[in-house]
C-alpha cells in the first residue's frame, strides 16, 4: 500500500514539473483556478521567522553558491525546481545521509555552498542529531530553513536562529510558495496566530516584499489559460511551414511568468525536443541585452556622456575628419552615418585562417576554424574606422554602431564587454545561461543550432555566434554574440520594466531607463539603443496591438524581446529561423507579431470594458 502511495506521489510530482515548469497554460482554466485556491491557502499559512538579519529574500546573487537539502519532504523536487528558476542551486538528498547516520559527510559535501536552504517536515523534526547539525551549519554558513508541519513542533526549532519559513501545509502549492519566498518572488507578511514557544510567540513574523519574478498560471493575473491557446497554433504553424524548427515563447504579466512553452525540435531532422531552458543565439538582441545596459550604467555613473564625441573616447578617431565629431547619442540612435555593415568574411585570404590553433592562429571562429592573431586589431577595426560616413542625422541601422560602442565602454571600464556584463548584470540578477561563447560553459545539447554555414565556416553552427563579424572577433561583439535562455531574458527585461530594480537592488536609475527606452529621435522611432513601436508601420510594428510605449529589439536568428509598460508586459520569442539556411518565412508569416497580438487579445478579453 505504501509503495502505491509513493508511486502516486511521484507521478503527481512528474506531472506537476512537466505542466508547471514547461507551460502554465498546459493546464485547463478550471485546474488553474483550483491550483490558485490551494496556493492562496498556502500563502495564508506561511510565516517568515528569525529574519532579523534580512537574509531573506536573497539579494544580489553574484557571490552566492546555493545548495538545497531536503529532509523528509516528498515534494522536494517541486521546491528545487522553483529554486532553480532564480539561481543555479545544487541539490542534495538529506534523507540518504540521515539513513546512513552520516550527517558529518553531508557537512563536508556542502563545503562549496555558502548559502544553504534546508527543508524539514514533521517526519524528521524530532531527530536531535539533525537539529544539532542545523545549529552547527548556521554558525558556519548563511542558512535558511523551510519547515512544513505542525506548529506544535516549532518549539523543537528554538535553537534555530537562522531565517525560518514555516508553513503548516505540505503540498505542491506550499513548497512553491516557500521557494518563491526565499527569492522574493512573492510578498509574505503573515504573523504567528498563537504562541508555540517563548521564541515563536503570537504576533511574531517578518515581511518579505516581492522583488523578483513569480512563476504561476495566467489566472493569477486575471487571464484565462484557454485564451492563450492561440499561441500554440501559431508556433506550430511556424514549424510546419519551416519558418523555424524550434521556438520558445515566454510571457511575463505584472511581474509573473504566466506562459513559458517550448515547441519543435532543435533541427528539422533532430529527435531532440526543444526545452524552455535551451540556450539560443540572440543576434541583435545583444545590442540591448549587453552593450546598451553597460552604456546605461556608465551613464548613471557619469563615466559616459551621450553628447561627448568619438574623439574624446577613441583616440584614433581624432585624426579621422568624418568620425571625430560624431556624438555618442548619434551612434546609439543609428544616426552617425555609418554604413550598415561590412562583409569582412568575404575579404579573408588563405593565410588569414587555419584549421588548427597555434600561436599565430588564436581566434576561434568555430570548431576547426581559427583566425590569425590580431586580425580584428590589424584589419577589421582599421577598416571600420576609415569606412565611409553616409549622411549624418539620417536613420541608417548599422551594426558598426555597436562595434564602436563596445570599444568605448571597454575603454572606460578597462574590462572586456562580456566580462563586465557577466559581473555587473547576469550573475547578480541570477541569469544562469546568459553570456558570450556558451560552448565554454555548456554542452552542445543545451544550445540550439543556428545555420548550417555552407559559405564561410563550412559547418553546422552549434554554440558559435551566427553573425560573421562577431565570430571573427572571437564571439564577443557589441552588436551580436550573446546567448541566453528565455528565462534569463525575462529577468533582465523585467528589470527594465521595473525601471532599473530587481531582487531589491537598483541596477539603473529610473530616469535613465525612461530616457533610453523612450523615443529620442526626430527622424526615426528609435530610443537610445532600443528599438520601439513604429507609428508609421502599415502592418503594425512590433505588432498591431502594441502600444506607443513599447520597446525592445529583434534578432536576425529569429528572436525578439518586447516590453510594453502600458500593459506591464514582457514578451519573449526565441527561435533558430536561420536553420538550415536563412529564410524569411518567420517574417512572411508574421509569426512573432501574431503571437504578440494573441497575448494582447487574451489580456483584453479578461479586462472588463468600462
Amino acid at each position: 500500500m505504501l509503495q502505491k502511495e509513493i508511486q502516486s506521489i511521484c507521478l503527481f510530482i512528474s506531472s506537476f514539473l512537466f505542466l508547471f515548469c514547461s507551460t502554465a497554460c498546459g493546464q485547463t482554466h478550471q485546474q488553474n483556478e483550483v491550483w490558485l485556491q490551494a496556493e492562496h491557502q498556502a500563502e495564508l499559512n506561511t510565516v517568515v521567522l528569525n529574519n532579523q538579519s534580512g537574509l531573506l529574500p536573497l539579494k544580489s546573487l553574484e557571490a552566492t553558491q546555493i545548495a538545497s537539502v531536503g529532509f523528509g519532504n516528498v515534494y522536494q523536487p517541486v521546491l528545487d525546481s522553483i529554486l532553480n528558476k532564480y539561481e543555479k542551486v545544487a541539490t542534495y538528498n538529506g534523507d540518504s545521509y540521515r539513513a546512513a547516520v552520516n550527517l558529518n559527510a553531508l557537512f563536508d559535501d556542502l563545503k562549496f555552498g555558502n548559502t544553504l536552504i534546508i527543508t524539514l517536515t514533521d517526519a524528521v523534526v524530532n531527530d536531535q542529531k539533525l537539529i544539532d547539525f542545523l545549529t552547527e551549519v548556521q554558525s558556519r554558513k548563511k542558512l535558511a530553513v523551510i519547515y512544513f508541519g505542525n506548529g506544535q513542533n516549532l518549539a523543537k526549532l528554538d535553537k534555530i536562529t537562522a531565517p525560518l519559513i514555516w508553513c503548516s501545509l505540505n503540498t505542491p502549492q506550499s513548497v512553491t510558495i516557500a521557494a518563491e519566498a526565499v527569492f522574493g518572488g512573492i510578498k509574505v507578511n503573515n504573523k504567528l496566530q498563537r504562541t508555540f514557544s517563548a521564541h515563536y510567540a503570537s504576533g511574531v513574523g517578518f515581511s518579505i516584499d516581492k522583488v523578483r519574478l513569480k512563476y504561476t498560471v495566467p489566472e493569477a493575473v486575471g487571464l484565462n489559460a484557454d485564451d492563450l491557446n492561440k499561441i500554440d497554433n501559431i508556433a506550430r504553424e511556424a514549424i510546419a511551414e519551416h519558418a523555424t524548427p524550434s521556438a520558445v515563447v515566454l510571457v511575463v504579466k505584472d511581474g509573473n511568468v504566466i506562459f513559458n512553452k517550448a515547441y519543435g525540435s532543435h533541427t528539422y531532422e533532430s529527435t531532440t525536443p526543444t526545452k524552455i531552458t535551451d540556450i539560443y543565439d540572440l543576434a541583435s538582441v545583444t545590442k540591448v541585452s549587453a552593450t546598451t545596459p553597460t552604456v546605461m550604467q556608465l551613464y548613471d555613473e557619469n563615466k559616459l556622456q551621450l553628447d561627448s564625441t568619438l574623439k574624446y573616447y577613441l583616440a584614433q578617431t581624432r585624426a579621422i575628419a568624418d568620425k571625430k565629431d560624431i556624438k555618442l547619442r548619434e551612434v546609439m540612435l543609428h544616426q552617425a552615418g555609418f554604413v550598415p555593415f561590412i562583409p569582412f568574411y568575404e575579404k579573408l585570404k588563405p593565410g588569414d585562417h587555419s584549421t588548427d590553433s597555434s600561436a599565430l592562429y588564436t581566434t576561434k571562429v568555430a570548431d576547426g576554424y581559427f583566425l590569425r592573431k590580431n586580425y580584428y586589431h590589424d584589419v577589421m577595426w582599421p577598416e571600420m574606422l576609415h569606412s565611409k560616413v553616409l549622411t549624418r542625422g539620417k536613420y541608417v541601422y548599422s551594426d558598426l554602431s555597436m562595434y564602436f560602442m563596445k570599444e568605448i565602454v571597454e575603454g572606460i571600464t578597462s574590462e572586456p564587454l562580456d566580462q563586465y556584463a557577466l559581473e555587473h548584470f547576469y550573475k547578480p540578477l541570477g541569469m544562469q545561461t546568459a553570456g558570450f561563447n556558451p560552448r565554454t560553459r555548456f554542452s552542445k545539447d543545451q544550445i540550439v543550432p543556428t545555420e548550417n554555414d555552407t559559405y564561410f565556416r563550412k559547418k553546422l553552427l552549434e554554440g558559435y555566434v551566427h553573425d560573421q563579424g562577431a565570430a571573427m572577433v572571437g564571439g564577443v561583439s557589441g552588436h551580436a554574440g550573446l546567448f541566453a535562455s528565455a528565462n534569463d531574458l525575462a529577468i533582465l527585461y523585467q528589470t527594465y520594466l521595473n525601471r532599473g530594480t530587481y531582487g531589491g537592488v537598483q541596477y539603473f536609475k529610473p530616469e535613465t531607463i525612461d530616457m533610453f527606452t523612450a523615443k529620442q529621435s526626430d527622424v526615426s522611432r528609435r530610443g537610445l539603443g532600443f528599438d520601439r513601436w513604429d507609428p508609421e508601420s502599415t502592418t503594425g510594428y512590433p505588432s498591431k496591438q502594441a502600444t506607443p510605449k513599447t520597446y525592445g529589439h529583434t534578432g536576425y536568428t529569429g528572436t525578439c524581446v518586447w516590453v510594453d509598460p502600458q500593459y506591464n508586459l514582457v514578451y519573449i520569442f526565441l527561435s533558430n529561423r536561420v536553420y538550415p539556411k536563412v529564410t524569411d518565412q518567420l517574417s512572411t508569416l508574421r509569426i512573432r507579431p501574431r503571437i504578440q497580438d494573441a497575448i494582447y487579445d487574451a489580456i483584453k478579453k479578461s479586462t472588463p470594458v468600462n
